[in-house]
């Protein structure tokens, strides 16, 4: 089992009243297990992130700390607070925290982080208020806290039956000094009465009713709407433009010039329009005219960096390496039989439904206050900061809901856009649209790639080498996450006894960024088929050849990394999801004519998860998925299986749709795609029955955001080969390799 993120002896706990009565337990949380062991004392204002309130009518608050994007964190999180406190949870209201690292540590929705590094922190907060329940109970009775239980929110003396409710008691709790937390004791898991139950969404009601909770619904008093024009072309530089007849315009109230500063994630060159209507201010758009400083990007094209990609695997010399073992060249030189193929998938967009939107507020003081829907809050704190020349105590953030994420609002350009919009009129609150025209055309997109395998395969059938040529994208000033890059531990490394990954790099202005299963999400489609293509020519079927790969291997070591020790891939965990959506789709039996069965398998985000397509060509030949079969292991507890499911059959749903017909082509050096015209997103037709089963193991819980994605995708390509016997090698299917 990995190392988890705990509360340790030096955490601080602090007791304090309500006004009117009842307790407030705040608790210095560390998001990683090495901040657990950090100094403890400072004053009572020192880290906090962690936040339970009892009022004395028993209701309970608990503050959600991450930002909310659809996922179900604010749900959650607060679960594992309350089962541990034996709370009601009809009697638990949930609270959106603000964004603010000094009290609440890191607040991310991104990396599918959330369960690992909560799971055993938010228990421990639970635990040491129940504990304090039960002292307070024990004071007043004078009784031994021994003799004591809790249940559903209240404290019950086991001899007697007598019972107090956390909210009679929690004054009285609020007066003693906080446990100790590496010392309470938790639950038995058998326990559960929270953990485990499918529990709706805590917003879900609100959403329904269409309550202002987004960051779009942001209304302040004297707010005006901007519109942001910027060029098209990724790395242009504004030269002139025709202000004063934008100016004039119905209902525009000021324009003006927005200077960049260089960096795409920040701010880029552009003209925002001022007015009390957002669809004004965007139609005098159309009277802009502006001078564009294209540089050397003008040309870029997806058929250049095509033909350049092809060219550079045709050559057969990478740039760099990225890993190798064994001897790659003598496995191919003795090889009875060499396959020699080449991938490609491409740039994708995220376009969650809510468009990038910020309401930004700049006070006479030099401070700036933010209602953003941003997954990256306090990163965008400290940018905008930086940006403006002042100090990070000085930036405000109000995390609203959001409407999807997706990896999109991890990058913070449309707070940086409205911090300079709103720099300009002080004392007024500005509030940033994007057109869905700006969001699809103005995106971090998925990086597009090119990979050239190769794998070397003896007399007896064994695979005994593999070569990746990857050709990819340079992305200057990426710093420790480049999305365009590839790890050198994907998989099959390790499990060939002769492999080497290299690459090549091509410059670019794209702006590239995380979108759901970042990598994972290219890299499973390319491997798996690839592999596909490897049992085919030694008669086996996938599985079969994937098990032979990890037999006798045992699970690899621990890692040190962003969240304290990773755990390390684990062969067990692999073979049990992968015989599991085996069993669930009775592989290798027959299946309806015109029909057939495609695998795929794969580890991301400490999750594994194995899959089965099911699908069949219509008349037309157009594309037809039945079924899909999703065996998944992310650990022994699945906290929440009505979160646990909408993220998997999300998941499925969201990779089908980038097979079937996502692609963002690049043209005279930006977007060609600008609306769901052209980017026509998946919708319920083509929304198979998905079947899902946990495979649950002794191993701590691990995120649900994104495992389930990759497998999908080469899944659905290798039942198509298996049902036509052509092989789809490019992104997205062109239905045309059918007919």
């Amino acid at each position: 089992m990995s190392e988890q993120a705990t509360l340790s002896r030096r955490t601080l706990l602090k007791a304090s009243a309500l006004a009117g009565g009842g307790l407030v337990l705040t608790a210095s949380i560390p998001m990683v297990a090495r901040a657990a062991t950090a100094a403890a004392g400072g004053p009572a204002e020192a880290t906090l992130n962690a936040f339970v309130s009892i009022a004395p009518d028993n209701t309970i608050t608990i503050v959600g700390k991450n930002p909310e994007i659809g996922q179900g964190i604010k749900t959650m999180l607060p679960m594992l607070i309350a089962d541990e406190l034996d709370a009601d949870w009809n009697q638990v209201r949930v609270t959106q925290a603000e964004s603010d690292a000094a009290r609440f540590g890191p607040q991310l929705a991104g990396g599918s982080f959330a369960t690992p590094m909560n799971w055993m922190p938010m228990r421990q907060v639970g635990a040491a208020t129940r504990q304090m329940m039960l002292a307070a109970a024990a004071q007043r009775w004078g009784v031994d806290a021994k003799g004591l239980k809790t249940e559903l929110g209240k404290v019950i003396e086991v001899s007697s039956g007598r019972s107090a409710t956390y909210g009679e008691l929690a004054s009285d709790a609020a007066k003693l000094s906080p446990p100790d937390p590496a010392t309470v004791t938790l639950k038995d898991p058998k326990a559960f009465h929270i953990i485990g139950r499918a529990i709706g969404g805590v917003d879900s009601p609100r959403v329904v009713k269409g309550e202002p909770i987004f960051g779009v619904d942001t209304q302040l008093p004297g707010m005006v709407y901007a519109a942001f024009e910027r060029s098209h072309v990724f790395g242009a530089k504004l030269k002139s433009a025709n202000l004063d007849a934008v100016k004039a315009e119905p209902g525009v109230i000021d324009a003006f010039v927005i200077e960049g500063n260089g960096n795409a994630e920040q701010l880029v060159d552009g003209v925002a329009i001022l007015s009390n209507n957002w669809w004004l201010a965007n139609k005098a758009r159309e009277k802009l005219t502006i001078e564009w400083d294209n540089g050397p990007w003008g040309d870029h094209s997806s058929q250049r960096y095509d033909e350049t990609a092809r060219a550079a695997m045709a050559s057969g010399k990478p740039q760099e390496p990225i890993v190798s073992h064994g001897d790659v060249d003598a496995a191919f030189a003795s090889a009875a039989k060499v396959l020699d193929q080449e991938y490609f998938y491409p740039f994708l967009a995220h376009v969650p439904m809510e468009p990038q939107n910020c309401t930004a507020l700049m006070h006479d003081d030099g401070a700036i206050e933010f209602w953003a829907p941003t997954q990256n809050p306090q990163a965008g704190q400290g940018s905008v900061a930086q940006m403006l020349g002042i100090t990070p105590d000085k930036v405000r953030l109000h995390i609203t809901r959001m409407g999807g994420g997706f990896g999109r609002r991890l990058t913070n350009d449309f707070m940086h856009q409205a911090a300079a919009i709103a720099q300009k009129v002080p004392g007024t609150p500005v509030q940033l649209i994007w057109s869905r025209e700006d969001d699809v055309r103005s995106d971090f997109y998925r990086p597009a790639g090119w990979h050239r395998l190769r794998a070397a395969i003896d007399a007896d059938g064994k695979l005994t080498g593999f070569d990746d040529h990857f050709v990819t994208f340079s992305l200057p000033g990426a710093g420790a996450y480049n999305p365009a890059a590839m790890a050198p531990d994907i998989f099959p490394a390790k499990y060939v006894p002769n492999l080497r990954y290299a690459q090549t790099q091509m410059e670019t202005r794209v702006p590239m960024g995380a979108l759901r299963a970042p990598s994972s999400n290219a890299l499973a489609y390319v491997m798996q088929s690839f592999l596909d293509e490897v049992a085919v020519e030694t008669g086996k079927d996938l599985p079969t050849l994937l098990l032979e790969m990890i037999d006798g291997r045992e699970k690899e070591p621990d890692e040190r990394g962003f969240m304290g020790v990773s755990p390390g891939f684990n062969p067990d965990r692999m073979r049990g999801v992968i015989t599991k959506a085996m069993a669930m789709a009775n592989w290798g039996k027959p299946v309806a004519d015109g029909h057939a069965l495609g695998f795929g398998f794969y580890f991301s985000h400490m999750g594994y998860f194995a899959e089965v397509v099911e699908a069949s060509l219509s008349d037309r030949k157009q594309v037809q998925v039945h079924n899909v079969w999703a065996a998944g292991d992310v650990g022994s507890h699945i906290i929440n299986p009505f979160g646990a499911l909408n993220q998997v059959e999300g998941s499925i749903i969201d990779g089908i749709g980038q097979a079937m017909g996502l692609a963002v082509q690049i043209e005279n050096g930006g977007a060609k795609q600008s609306n769901f015209h052209d980017y026509q997103l998946p919708r319920m037709p083509i929304t198979p029955k998905i079947h899902t089963e946990f495979v649950i193991t002794d191993n701590a819980p691990t995120g649900m955001g994104e495992p389930a994605l990759p497998p999908v995708i080469p899944a659905l390509t290798n039942a198509l080969f298996k049902l036509t016997g052509k092989r789809v090698r490019s992104l997205p299917i062109d239905t045309k390799l059918f007919a």
